[in-house]
């Protein structure tokens, strides 16, 4: 009686083990499925600013290869899967973050060349040269990604667009503060008349008082940026520096679920840290 008992809690333990392996592996997969639907789009749209047509299909394809390598490399290498995994995660999520941040720079870019822009075509239009002529001008002389953006919306008005629509798919493509601003004041300006030439003077002298206060700005926060990077790195560092002194005693973090809890927990407070130290010193003007 005592033998079935332990058999009966035996199949039922297999059972829900069962059980919630399928439920972990279903949602494992609808969360695969649409990360992967999420990075293709993305990455469709995020290589279309740059005026790059890259199959998305083949970047995933290629950063799911790169992954899966990472592991059986790392894997190798440690003889610890969860690292291993860890990392080809993270080699899976990087082409998003890598394009994240060049779309940032490129935006920052397309703000810091705005000011120039806006007194070229203000001292066009004090020579008495329409709007439409002289960012046509500015468009053979301007460089990357200026150029770029004024000449698309040009070629967008040839198609059938208004100027209006066309100002507003620009402020869409570059989403800000200084877009905006000058996209109002253009439109403003072509449908109730005024003074264009002194409004855009105006903004180009504003924009480039903000640009030179977010230069002292990122100088100034630059040390708590550092401060969070090494603070961040010194555990990893700590741990390698440990693994080669003593490699029996760090056995146990790397192989055991204690370990993996242990390790689990440190990469959560450290994301933690970094991410509070990166509010503290980010100032938005």
């Amino acid at each position: 009686m005592q033998n079935s008992m332990i058999w009966f809690v035996l199949v039922l333990c297999s059972v829900a083990a069962a059980i919630l392996f399928w439920f972990a592996l279903k949602w494992l997969l609808t969360a695969f499925r649409k990360y992967e639907h999420d990075f293709k789009h993305q990455t469709q749209k995020s290589m279309s600013d740059f005026f790059l047509f890259f199959d998305p299909v083949q970047l995933w394809t290629l950063a799911v290869l790169m992954g899966v390598l990472t592991v059986i490399l790392i894997w190798l290498l440690s003889n610890s899967l969860p690292v291993a995994v860890v990392m080809g995660l993270v080699v899976l999520m990087a082409p998003r973050h890598v394009l994240s941040v060049l779309r940032k720079r490129r935006l920052d870019r397309f703000d810091r060349q705005l000011p120039d822009m806006l007194l070229s075509l203000s001292g066009a239009l004090q020579a008495g040269t329409g709007v439409q002529n002289a960012l046509k001008l500015l468009v053979e002389e301007a460089p990357s990604p200026l150029g770029q953006e004024i000449g698309l919306m040009q070629r967008e008005q040839r198609l059938g667009l208004s100027f209006e629509q066309a100002l507003d798919n620009l402020a869409q493509r570059m989403p800000s503060e200084a877009t905006g601003l000058v996209v109002s004041v253009l439109k403003i300006a072509t449908q109730s008349g005024g003074n264009l030439s002194e409004a855009l003077d105006r903004i180009s002298l504003t924009l480039r008082s903000r640009i030179q206060i977010q230069g002292r700005i990122r100088a100034l926060t630059s040390q708590g940026k550092m401060q969070a990077w090494v603070m961040s790195s010194l555990p990893v560092g700590l741990m390698l520096v440990l693994n080669l002194i003593d490699p029996q005693s760090m056995r146990f973090l790397w192989r055991t679920p204690m370990g993996w809890a242990v390790l689990a927990v440190i990469v959560v407070l450290e994301v933690a840290g970094a991410w509070m130290i990166r509010k503290i010193v980010s100032i938005d003007i």
